[in-house]
């Protein structure tokens, strides 16, 4: 048994579960008597760099503050998108990681998790790496988050149920809204997904409840071809005046353009992402422009992320065992591990946690695969949709005053 302090971060896109993953943590170390405080990293990785902490021990002394937190959307502790740099050949140094582990040394930090998507778990990998060149023991855990669904080794991530969840309610009102008018048109609705198309798989949920759904639906996994996008319109106006798409921000056509660069600034993040916007805008232009009739487009951008008021309540539940177990398995002994989900039975659902080797998940993206999309490609199969309904199953208790939900606040100096 490792004795001594645990630091957690967050880190990345927030979401509606990433706070309740973090109350698993803090859930975890309750009476085990190896942890002795509880920081949390404000700011991620960045936080840590500048000594940036709060005593999560003190402020969850009254342990009813955690259910508080658990139905708290956004990331309780702030962000950051920070890449940290290669790692250093063994006996070399390197500034930030030297940095880094001098912190950790001051603080007898001996467990640290980060909580994050894609990007948060490269920097989980290169921690873990790193601490196997030093002679100081420290744990490094990883706890999936990301809206995207696109993390490797899971079945999937906390944080896709209640988006999906958003997603599909959103297109069902879209649905109704649109039905009601005879008038011609077509309504483009935009769900984020740069590289995996799991968000924008969702608006078709309503298919399987209420027998509505959008014509078609286009993920970033097909190449996007604007004559066949203008056939397909064509034979939906053959069924009904009004035509409901949902396309993914990420489309991109045969020559790897994404659909919407033309109204796109150009700029990277440092994991070098290019910021994706406007695809709905620029295929509304081109509708107007071919079918001369109504044409809208809906962007859901950071309205899908946050939605707490509707998360799922297995996505809720799920981030906070994922959370305690992450902090169990460090206990244990496990280091260079991300925590999973892995999915023992479809009917009736059961998932529980996991972990694998960050090695092995770090930088990979988990694509939608291609058995859960239609053979023409401008729809998901019901298997996708199956797949995904469970995972949005539940209503969580959310405190309300004055007509509007409670959240946690931690204050950050």
């Amino acid at each position: 048994m490792l004795y001594g302090n645990v630091i957690v971060g967050q880190s990345g896109g927030p979401t509606a579960a990433i706070n309740a993953s973090l109350a698993g943590v803090i859930r975890g170390t309750i009476e085990n008597w190896s942890i002795g405080t509880v920081y949390g990293a404000l700011n991620g990785i960045e936080g840590i760099l500048e000594e940036r902490f709060c005593n999560l021990s003190e402020i969850f002394a009254d342990k009813s503050k955690l259910d508080l937190l658990e139905n708290t959307p956004s990331s309780a502790l702030g962000s950051c998108r920070m890449k940290l740099p290669p790692v250093p050949e063994q006996g070399h140094n390197d500034e930030t990681y030297d940095k880094l582990f001098a912190i950790f040394k001051k603080y007898n930090i001996r467990y640290f998790l980060y909580i994050g998507g894609n990007d948060s778990m490269d920097t989980v990998a290169k921690l873990s790496a790193y601490a196997k060149t030093t002679d100081y023991k420290i744990r490094v855990v990883g706890i999936p988050k990301t809206i995207d669904n696109d993390v490797a080794g899971t079945d999937h991530t906390p944080g896709y149920g209640s988006a999906a969840k958003y997603i599909a309610v959103s297109m069902q009102e879209i649905l109704r809204d649109c039905s009601v008018y005879t008038v011609k048109a077509v309504t483009i609705v935009e769900i984020m997904g740069r590289d995996a198309g799991w968000l924008t798989a969702a608006a078709a949920l309503p298919r399987l409840i209420c027998g509505c759904a959008p014509d078609y639906v286009y993920l970033p996994e097909r190449v996007f071809d604007f004559d066949k996008f203008y056939s397909d319109i064509d034979e939906a106006f053959k069924k009904h005046s009004n035509v409901v798409i949902a396309v993914s921000e990420g489309l991109r056509t045969a020559d790897g353009r994404y659909v919407g660069e033309s109204a796109q600034s150009g700029v990277s993040d440092v994991f070098g992402h290019k910021y994706l916007s406007g695809t709905g805008k620029a295929l509304e232009a081109a509708v107007k422009e071919r079918f001369g009739c109504k044409v809208r487009s809906v962007e859901l951008n950071i309205l899908q992320r946050c939605a707490s008021h509707i998360a799922s309540r297995t996505d809720i539940a799920e981030a906070v065992e994922v959370g305690k177990a992450a902090m169990l398995e460090a206990t244990k002994g496990a280091t260079g591990k991300m925590m999973t989900l892995v999915r023992t039975s479809s009917d009736p659902y059961v998932c529980v946690p996991g972990s694998e080797d960050i090695d092995k998940i770090a930088n990979f993206v988990r694509a939608v695969p291609d058995e859960f999309i239609n053979e023409e490609g401008n729809n998901v199969t019901d298997a996708c949709l199956k797949y995904i309904l469970p995972l949005i199953e539940g209503e969580t208790a959310q405190k309300y005053e004055h007509g509007l939900p409670v959240h946690m606040v931690i204050e950050k100096s």
